[in-house]
Formats: C-alpha cells, sequence, structure tokens
C-alpha cells in the first residue's frame, strides 16, 4: 500500500528520527541495492542576476537599474564553461533572474552558442518561472518555449521555483510568482517533449506540516503520469540579507533534525522517484553526509560556482575528493555521474 498524505504527516510529527533514517535507509537500499552514491561535477552559472519577481525569500536578485545589475556576456560564459572542463566537468546548471525584456531569440542564441561550442556539456537549464515569463514575454506558448529551446540543445531543466507547492505559501513568500498548478504544467509540458528534470522544495518559511506532504503528492501524481522527474531536491529556506526575515521575524532557521525529517519521509513517500539527493550545500558537508543514512543516494554537485543561497548566507564548499572521502566514510562506493544519473567513473 501506498504512503497516505495523513500518515506521512504522522511521521513526520511522531516519528522517532532514528527508526526514521532505518526505513528511509531500507527503502534507499530497494531502489538501489549496489551501495554506490554519486555525485555530478558542475557549475551554476546565473546568467543575469536581475529580476523583477521580488521573491522575499531571495537575496541575489537586483533590479535593472540597480549599479552591480548585469547580464553575462557570450565570452564570459564561455570562460565559465572552460574552467570547468578543465577540472572534469560534465553539466551546468543555468539559470538566473527572471529578467524583464528578455525575450525567446536571445535564449535560443544562447543555448546554441553553447551547445555547439561545447557539444560535451549538458545545459540543465531555465526552471519553470523562468520558462512561463519568456513565453509571456514573447507572446507563445510554455509548450513552444521549450520545444524552441529543446531544438536549440537545452537537455534537461532544474526544479527551481517549486518553494513548498502551495498557494496559500507562495502568496505570502513570492506573491509575484507563477502558482504551484503553473509550476506542474511546465514540468509537465517539458517532459511530454522528453525533457526530463528535478523537482525540489524549499521548506521552513511559513508551511504546515500539511502542506510539506501535499507538496510531495504533487510530485509523485505528476511523476505517475509522466514519469520525467529524475530527481527529488529539498533544502531549508536560507534567511540571511532577506526581506521576509525582516517582515515574518518568528522564522527560525532549521534544525539538522528537522532535515533529516523531511528527507527521510519524502524518501518513503516518493515511491516512484529514483534518486533524492543530498543537500549538504544548505546543511553542511557532514549533515549532507548523514542525509545518505537518511534515504539519499546522491550527493547531488561539487558545485564548481554558487550564487544564490550565498546570498542569503549559505557558504559550504566541497570539492571532488572531498565527496568522495565522505561516502567512502559510510561505507559505501563514490561515482561519478552526468545529468541522467548514468555512472562516468567509479572510485
Amino acid at each position: 500500500m501506498r504512503m497516505t498524505i495523513d500518515e506521512a504527516v504522522d511521521l513526520i510529527r511522531n516519528a522517532d528520527l532514528k527508526e526514521l533514517g532505518r526505513m528511509a535507509y531500507a527503502r534507499k537500499k530497494e531502489l538501489h541495492p549496489k551501495g554506490v552514491t554519486t555525485f555530478v561535477v558542475d557549475r551554476n552559472i546565473n546568467y543575469t542576476n536581475v529580476c523583477w519577481v521580488d521573491c522575499k525569500f531571495c537575496a541575489f536578485y537586483r533590479h535593472e537599474k540597480n549599479d552591480d545589475a548585469y547580464i553575462l556576456s557570450f565570452e564570459e560564459i564561455d570562460q565559465k564553461i572552460e574552467e570547468l572542463l578543465a577540472i572534469g566537468g560534465t553539466q551546468i546548471l543555468f539559470q538566473g533572474g527572471v529578467h524583464p525584456k528578455l525575450e525567446i531569440e536571445w535564449y535560443e542564441d544562447l543555448v546554441e552558442h553553447i551547445h555547439k561550442k561545447y557539444p560535451q556539456i549538458t545545459i540543465h537549464g531555465f526552471s519553470a518561472i523562468e520558462i512561463d515569463y519568456i513565453a509571456k514575454r514573447s507572446n507563445i506558448s510554455i509548450r513552444e518555449v521549450l520545444r524552441r529551446l529543446h531544438a536549440k540543445g537545452l537537455a534537461s531543466i532544474p526544479g527551481a521555483g517549486a518553494e513548498i507547492l502551495s498557494d496559500r505559501v507562495r502568496d505570502i513568500i513570492a506573491p509575484k510568482k507563477l502558482d504551484k498548478d503553473t509550476w506542474l504544467e511546465v514540468h509537465r509540458e517539458a517532459h511530454k517533449l522528453g525533457i526530463k528534470s528535478t523537482a525540489t522544495m524549499m521548506y521552513g518559511t511559513v508551511e504546515t506540516d500539511r502542506e510539506i506532504v501535499e507538496h510531495f503528492d504533487h510530485i509523485r501524481r505528476l511523476q505517475d503520469e509522466t514519469g520525467g522527474f529524475r530527481a527529488f531536491i529539498m533544502w531549508s529556506f536560507q534567511g540571511k540579507n532577506t526581506r521576509l526575515v525582516e517582515e515574518i521575524p518568528e522564522i527560525r532557521k532549521q534544525s539538522a533534525n528537522r532535515y533529516l525529517r523531511l528527507l527521510a519521509v519524502a524518501r518513503l513517500f516518493l515511491d516512484n522517484v529514483p534518486n533524492i539527493q543530498s543537500s549538504w550545500v544548505t546543511q553542511g558537508s557532514y549533515i549532507g553526509q548523514m542525509a545518505l543514512l537518511w534515504g539519499a543516494n546522491d550527493l547531488g554537485s561539487t558545485m564548481m560556482e554558487e550564487n544564490v543561497v550565498s546570498a542569503a548566507g549559505a557558504s559550504n564548499r566541497m570539492n571532488q575528493e572531498e565527496m568522495i572521502r565522505l561516502i567512502r566514510d559510510i561505507g559505501e562506493r563514490p561515482a561519478k555521474r552526468n545529468t541522467a544519473y548514468e555512472i562516468l567513473e567509479y572510485f
């Protein structure tokens, strides 16, 4: 029998943390019996920090007229990719602010430029809100945006912008952002076109336990329909330098206990999502390692560059050698993967 929403809420509230870990680890071993933990070598490239959406939880964005607003040139992007290739990277996580003036042709030119010059690099890029706004700005459908970018070389889209898939929560923390149904629709259309994606969740603002599990349920239902999610990634809200903490001072930093508890329930509830990624970027390397015993089977990215959560106060860093050591420490075999979770190299 599948776990119900009520059962998952009860586990979050009442289960013993160690028992939850045992349950989630057992489920992980059923799905990944070879004892392999993966990671990817990639770089986050934020092509612009200009954004009109004004999310209260974001410390990264700037308005177009700010002195430190930017759009990276193709030459600057090329240099970042060259540096990634030099350390054996295979993927760029490519996303930016939602620029009010960039239209589909600019994005097509950018994706085509990267794909032709660096065919060995997978472009995992453009969150649902970016896709939705490009469609509105260019007066075309979401499907047409995805189709055109896919034709130019877009391989995969990230799950960013999901936050909590509850319109009540979204209306408080990011009232200008797309609603939950539109986020789901972007991923549905991507999956229909053969573009795989990831699903994410940012918790720790104003959501309830039930809204967290309902978020899981939206992901599980869409995965039943399309099978297009490769992985689920969750992280806690990082509040430094954000308006949300100023407006709602009772928001508190989330504990490691809370992170591991939610992660374990996610692994148990999302029975149709193959991979769960540890969020060491927000939790730190050792809780990131602990997550591998609470259901995660992937350590995520070495993240050569990261600008968004670091702007909000998280400054954790990890290289390939550290990841390999942390994975071996818990008795599992490290492996470098690509975007599609195909193994490139064992260690």
